[in-house]
């Protein structure tokens, strides 16, 4: 494990970032000195942003109003600075377009803030985790971090870059490549366990009110034995970017704890490798209607496997994340909401009586069919049984058993905010409710991604946390606490008080809802 840096017991930081994935490194690198600008030959497709841009060409989007630039532009983000930053990083690529970035990239270390990223693993975070082979989300482009092309780094790496998609191993790699790249290891602290952050008051000698980060920093002890050492150290500002991929989300019902039923994706490879899917196993019964799933259906899929595919949704629900993805750029998703759309369980008399479904089989015939899967759209799970029958229940209360060989429940992930204060439940949008990426998000604010019901001031919160899922839109982010950072420090912000905040949050949801 690269330990880039250790953490010095009481060090006293200007901002400390919690999570070392691509929102950690991203705000590392602006913090590092390296500033955004529009290029002398910059020219961006949208006129009116450009019109704004060239008003003051001399200043840095981190010096510039993200507010004034951010009025009129819409985006697959409800965050208006993500959806400028990933304006201005990669120009219309929703359309499939390639226009060059009309930024460039500067090196001002007097602009740099001391600062320290914290990682339980390598830089890359949740990415050196990830489960399986496939292939990633996004494109290629859409995964890279300023100042270093993904596509080049993979055309170095392997000869042939099929397609403009990569694997989650090879992202990784390359979040890890890049932190050495861009010579920023001395802002990483790898092998740390944050246990607690809270608030400090101000020292009788007048230093303001600051944070306390504490922890764990596994060490090598130079006899091969690692050890956990404690840590301690202030920060006037803290940045929350810990991700949504430490706990697996549960269904809570009666059998879940049984011996079949997994709650993630390698556990189906794992299954696999040692021979325990065929085309003769019974069905693996697949839950949930996201990514990870279309991956597990893929998978089994390719094995001949039969799959039995339940999910709260309807298929035609524009929430569904099929229903937002282009055809073009993601025909294997697409093939999966085929098959759940045009495979759906029908109630039949036989199952009435007999309340039981036996392998999965098509009974068309047309060239779109899809032998051996069968979507159960609109249901849920009731219960799992110890003889590996799993019961699922329509909205309109009707069951089906269903008999499996493996259940995979893969309905998305929670963080594990145990450092905060009750979990951080207070700092979500419904307090009452545990802090979620799609459901209950951390409330921020719009503009700065500062925690908006924080202890005291110098919160921040970015990526899913805030509920952004996909890397191009993270590094908005970290442009937005990076640029309110900046103008709290040359003292060119006006105030920001509470009130504003919220009122400023408010008006943002409106526009959104």
């Amino acid at each position: 494990l690269p330990v880039y840096c250790q953490v010095t017991l009481e060090a006293v930081l200007s901002s400390c970032c919690l999570g070392n994935g691509p929102s950690g490194i991203c705000l590392s690198y602006l913090l590092s000195g390296y500033a955004p600008y529009l290029s002398v030959e910059g020219c961006h497709p949208n006129p009116l942003l450009h019109s704004k841009l060239s008003e003051r060409p001399h200043l840095s989007l981190l010096e510039q109003d993200l507010e004034y630039l951010c009025e009129g532009l819409e985006g697959r983000s409800s965050n208006p600075v993500a959806v400028l930053f990933d304006s201005l990083l990669l120009p219309d690529s929703d359309f499939g377009l390639d226009h060059t970035s009309p930024l460039e990239w500067r090196y001002e270390p007097e602009r740099a803030v001391p600062h320290l990223v914290l990682g339980k693993g390598p830089p890359g975070g949740a990415w050196h985790a990830m489960e399986g082979s496939m292939l990633t989300l996004s494109l290629a482009n859409w995964m890279e971090l300023p100042g270093l092309k993904l596509k080049d780094w993979m055309r170095d790496k392997r000869r042939n870059v099929r397609n403009d998609r990569a694997t989650p191993a090879e992202i990784a790699s390359y979040y890890e490549h890049y932190v050495s790249q861009m010579n920023l290891e001395q802002n990483f602290a790898c092998g740390t366990t944050v246990t607690a952050v809270t608030r400090e008051s101000g020292q009788q000698d007048g230093s303001p009110p600051c944070w306390r980060v504490s922890g764990l920093q596994r060490r090598d002890n130079g006899c091969s034995v690692t050890e956990e050492v404690p840590f301690s150290l202030l920060a006037h500002n803290v940045v929350v970017a810990t991700g949504t991929h430490d706990v697996p989300a549960r269904l809570g019902v009666e059998g879940e704890s049984l011996p079949f039923v997994c709650h993630s994706f390698w556990e189906l490879e794992a299954a696999i490798a040692r021979g325990e899917l065929d085309q003769s196993s019974d069905p693996v019964l697949v839950v949930g209607a996201g990514l990870t799933a279309a991956d597990a259906v893929l998978t089994a899929h390719h094995l001949n496997t039969s799959v039995c595919h339940a999910f709260r949704r309807s298929v035609s629900d524009p929430g569904l994340i099929f229903n937002q993805l282009p055809k073009l750029l993601y025909p294997e998703y697409h093939k999966v909401h085929q098959m759940m759309t045009q495979q759906q369980h029908q109630s039949h008399p036989l199952d009435r009586a007999q309340n039981l479904r036996r392998a999965p089989s098509s009974s068309s015939s047309s060239p779109s069919s899809y032998p051996g899967y069968l979507s159960f759209p609109c249901h849920r799970v009731a219960a799992f049984r110890p003889d590996r029958k799993c019961v699922l229940e329509s909205d309109s209360g009707e069951q089906t058993v269903v008999r499996v060989s493996k259940a995979l429940v893969l309905i998305g992930a929670h963080p594990n905010l145990s450092f905060l204060r009750d979990n951080g439940r207070s700092l979500g949008i419904d307090p009452e409710e545990p802090i979620s990426c799609r459901r209950n998000p951390i409330d921020v604010d719009p503009i700065t991604n500062m925690v908006l019901a924080a202890d005291g001031p110098g919160m921040y919160a970015m990526g899913p946390l805030v509920g952004e899922n996909f890397v191009r839109f993270l590094k908005g982010g970290a442009l937005a606490i990076a640029g309110d950072l900046w103008k709290r420090r040359s003292g060119g912000q006006e105030a920001v008080t509470p009130d504003s905040r919220v009122d400023r949050q408010r008006d943002a949801r409106v526009l959104n809802s």
